[in-house]
């Protein structure tokens, strides 16, 4: 029989996991099936055990369960515990498993496929959340310059840096702080782009020769995108390289390899216009 793995999540109709891990499982030769569940709110921890019960390896966990997902876990990795959430599990035994490679995933598309590195770097996050809390570690990793956050709510920010502390200088602010100040990297982790609205970010943060990445995926030209765009930025990325990559980084948990992402990449590919 093969060995199952799922990505749960609500809703999980737009999922992209599947077709991910099923090129992935082809282009690498392991004996695998790859399915899709919907989630049932307040109901994770039976759904979870559900699969695990049937043979499940392992789960990728998406919105709004990442949450439920680390409550329910028995040990978690330094990542987890940073971004006090989970987007990948692995089963041994009465074993739960946590982790998160969302940041790392992210952090190795801007370095290894952007060609952009952020050693020696000045870069901004927008956003407090969930997705910005993962990249942390990943980014600090890197070694840049300078790591600011930027949020509405600033105590939030403050939060965040303050437990980012021990892994490198992170500094937090508001949005009207950011008046003045240059980036080479700047980073959109709010969800703004789900909602087809611009966070309240001047346009004067793009360094010469910068580059903008939003996280929301397939989405085209975003509000953050084309304000970039618009103040001169040329090199412009979407979250399509932070999915496949994280994608990559949890089937090489699971299965011990790891697969190459371009060719997926660039099947996923939305030209951002």
């Amino acid at each position: 029989m093969s060995d199952a793995y799922a990505v749960i999540g609500n809703p999980i109709g737009h999922t992209k996991s599947p077709l991910i891990h099923g090129l992935f499982a082809e282009a690498t030769g392991q004996d695998m099936v790859y399915t899709a569940i919907e989630g049932r709110i307040g109901q994770f921890a039976a759904d979870m055990d559900k699969f695990r019960a049937a043979g499940g390896r392992g789960m990728n966990v998406t919105a709004p369960f990442k949450l439920d997902a680390f409550a329910c876990a028995t040990e978690h990795s330094q990542r987890a515990q940073m971004a006090g959430a989970v987007n990948a599990l692995r089963f041994d035994g009465e074993r739960v498993i946590a982790e998160n490679f969302d940041g790392v995933g992210l952090a190795r598309d801007v370095v290894h496929n952007l060609g952009h590195p952020l050693k020696g770097k000045r870069v901004l996050v927008l956003g407090a959340g969930g997705a910005a809390r993962g990249a942390l570690l990943p980014f600090l990793a890197e070694g840049p310059a300078g790591l600011v956050i930027a949020n509405r709510t600033v105590s939030t920010a403050e939060a965040l840096a303050e437990a980012a502390s021990a892994h490198g200088r992170v500094v937090a602010c508001g949005y009207s702080d950011l008046e003045g100040l240059e980036f080479d990297l700047v980073f959109n982790a709010t969800s703004a782009s789900l909602r087809g609205e611009l966070p309240p970010v001047p346009a004067t943060v793009f360094a010469p020769g910068a580059l903008a990445y939003d996280l929301a995926y397939g989405k085209g030209l975003t509000p953050f995108l084309r304000l970039a765009q618009q103040a001169g930025t040329k090199q412009l990325a979407d979250g399509v390289g932070m999915l496949v990559e994280q994608a990559a980084e949890a089937f090489a948990w699971w299965r011990g390899v790891r697969p190459d992402t371009r060719a997926v990449i660039d099947l996923l590919t939305v030209p951002l216009v």
